[in-house]
């Protein structure tokens, strides 16, 4: 299905550097990112005990088994389609913008911006649905080990010290960010090695097949079983996201039009497995159905843990998922912040001047770190009142980012006579492929945007409403609005007025 035409050019930091001028952009980021940590942080993003793990609670009530285990299956397929699609415009267009760079050249200035607003709110809202989530998961730990009681409010303050984590370990350069996504892909694949050996091992009651792959629980409050199937579908999808962030990385990475599109493709496949093995493992071990719905530790998996291996086991496992968990927060806070730096570079954001700017000595864009961190925790505050929110948030990550994976894939095939495709390429396969790809984006699109619970004698309420239609019009509204008021005169791909020397670095403060 897929053919790899020759490489334009030898591979080499150089080699990477000449086309990356072609495409209109002097290197400024440091290039030492090599093909395997490249796949590592789309891995380490995507990451399968995070999105899993995060929303397994959520899958319980939509669909319980039946739709987490088939659903998985059926994503992951679309999944790769998506995957493939982006792959190939990634290979012809590999900068630090990704999706609103590939968009900007195919369709045109407006599609390029609309493009990458919707990518940046993504981005952003992976970055709090990851960390939120790996909030939810230490203070389930707490709990255990301390009593500690993880209440809204003491939850967020975990959050934010674990925003504030992930923002100190990216400032210090992308060797450093590479290393740990390096390790992120074994710790992962050993962690649900690891988790599904105890879980299959160590209880004595097991569910049967039937059960894990034939029984439907609802929930939500809604009475269609199809709709509640539907709405099931958004743990695998919030899962499948951010292996865009192989795209983002590619300025720092060698050999970047291929090792790029192999990093999306196979960050994608891995995770595809792992994701199903994990969760048919986490299903077969459940005790009691309604005690894990209802635990008193906040987050399902902690009371199948605790159920089937006491106290002292339960510990453990989750000391893997918070590690796995804190692993993917700090690889999206370091691709959110390269599309914020690439999108800034261009004069897209208020404030370019300062977000753009990079740190002379590791090369990174500390300012650009700092702000996606902000937006994250902004965005994560209606989970103090709303018990709903961290799915919304969730919501948030999948319809910003997933029609912004789409975009470019369908100007490929509106512009095919226009596109010229890179080494990684689908070849005759690229236009059937992209129009799978892009019909199935629209229909999650609109599914995501739907209520995802319904209240007893109600249709909405403040506490079930599914806010995230409403961040996303906020953000096309923004986008805009800044469009009118100064995009117009100051976004440009590439910025060619670009001056690094007069406020592109900054110098280290001593």
């Amino acid at each position: 299905m897929f053919r790899k035409g020759p490489p334009r050019r030898p591979a080499g930091v150089a080699a990477d550097d000449v086309y990356l001028r072609e495409l209109g952009y002097d290197p400024v980021l440091t290039r030492r990112m090599g093909p395997f940590g490249n796949f590592a942080i789309s891995f380490s993003v995507i990451s399968v005990l995070s999105g899993c793990m995060t929303l397994y609670g959520f899958g319980l009530n939509t669909g319980g088994p039946a739709v987490m285990m088939w659903g998985w299956v059926a994503v992951g397929f679309m999944v790769m389609f998506v995957g493939a699609g982006l792959a190939e415009v990634t290979s012809a267009y590999p900068t630090s913008g990704a999706l609103y760079y590939q968009a900007e050249q195919l369709g045109g200035r407006k599609f390029g911006w609309y493009t990458g607003w919707l990518n940046l709110l993504g981005l952003l809202g992976a970055i709090a649905g990851i960390d939120y989530g790996a909030a939810l998961f230490t203070g389930a730990f707490l709990n255990l080990q301390f009593g500690f009681v993880p209440t809204e409010g003491r939850t967020m303050v975990i959050y934010l010290v674990i925003l504030g984590l992930h923002a100190t370990l990216n400032l210090f350069g992308v060797r450093l960010v590479s290393i740990l996504n390096s390790i992120s892909v074994w710790w992962h694949l050993a962690g649900v090695a690891v988790i599904v050996g105890v879980l299959a091992v160590v209880p004595a009651h097991h569910q049967s097949p039937g059960f894990v792959f034939g029984h439907f629980a609802n929930d939500t409050g809604w009475s269609s079983p199809l709709y509640v199937t539907l709405l099931g579908l958004l743990l695998a999808q919030y899962t499948f996201c951010g292996y865009d962030a192989s795209a983002h990385l590619s300025e720092e990475t060698t050999n970047a039009q291929v090792s790029a599109a192999r990093g999306i493709m196979r960050a994608i496949g891995w995770s595809w497995v792992a994701g199903f093995v994990l969760l048919g493992g986490l299903t077969f071990a459940i005790q009691d159905y309604a005690a894990t719905q209802g635990t008193a530790t906040g987050v399902p998996p902690a009371q199948i843990f605790l159920d089937a291996l006491g106290a002292g086991g339960a510990k453990a496992l989750l000391l893997i998922v918070i590690a796995a968990q804190l692993f993917c927060g700090n690889a999206e806070t370091a691709a959110a912040s390269r599309m914020v730096f690439a999108f800034s570079r261009d004069g897209a954001l208020p404030g370019s001047r300062l977000w753009r700017r990079v740190h002379s000595r590791s090369g990174t864009p500390r300012n650009a770190v700092w702000l996606a961190v902000c937006v994250a925790a902004v965005l994560a505050l209606p989970s103090l009142y709303s018990p709903t929110a961290y799915a919304a948030i969730t919501s948030i990550n999948v319809i910003g980012i997933t029609p912004a994976y789409a975009i470019p894939i369908f100007l490929r095939i509106r512009h095919r006579d226009k596109f010229r495709p890179g080494p990684w390429n689908l070849g005759r396969w690229g236009v059937p492929v992209g129009c799978i790809a892009v019909t199935w984006v629209v229909f999650v699109t609109v599914l995501f945007c739907l209520p995802q619970s319904r209240p007893e004698g109600s249709m909405f309420s403040v506490e079930t409403f599914n806010y995230a239609p409403i961040a996303l019009a906020c953000v096309l509204l923004l986008a805009w609005i800044w469009w009118r008021v100064a995009g117009r005169s100051s976004y440009e791909v590439p910025a060619h007025d670009f001056d690094r020397s007069a406020d592109h670095f900054e110098e280290e403060v001593v």
